[in-house]
């Protein structure tokens, strides 16, 4: 027979079971994000080291902004995380023996909202 399913569209999601199982299935989330990644271990220049995850933020069409103190990121939860794991890697595979990393990650459900409307907001409040 066919799983049984019931939605909540207040924590976005689908519950569905049969005799056995039980799935949750999480609608696709989009954050914004900052990155800050800090390799250990290289010298005291490390811009060849984060320049290398810019390319790879874009490959993910995540709109990087970069700038002094990290990068911004927005997209789905899953490109976002990905992206970040994918700029570890390659961060040890071009020498770093540590690599250490703050994130920081923001969500709404009311409303979608980019990294240009959070500045375009305080921009306009600051006029």
């Amino acid at each position: 027979s066919w799983p049984r399913c019931s939605t909540s569209f207040e924590r976005r999601r689908v519950s569905c079971h049969d005799r056995d199982t039980v799935w949750l299935i999480f609608a696709p989330m989009k954050v914004t994000a900052e990155i800050c990644v800090i390799p250990l271990g290289v010298g005291l220049s490390v811009s060849r080291y984060i320049a290398a995850c810019q390319p790879i933020l874009e490959a993910w069409h995540l709109k990087p902004q970069l700038h002094a103190y990290g990068t911004n990121v927005e997209g789905e939860w899953d490109d976002v995380f990905a992206a970040f794991k994918e700029c570890h890697q390659t961060i040890h595979d071009l020498g770093a023996p540590r690599v250490h990393t703050t994130i920081k990650v923001g969500s709404r459900t009311d409303r979608p909202q980019t990294n240009d409307d959070k500045i375009a907001a305080v921009r306009g409040s600051s006029e």
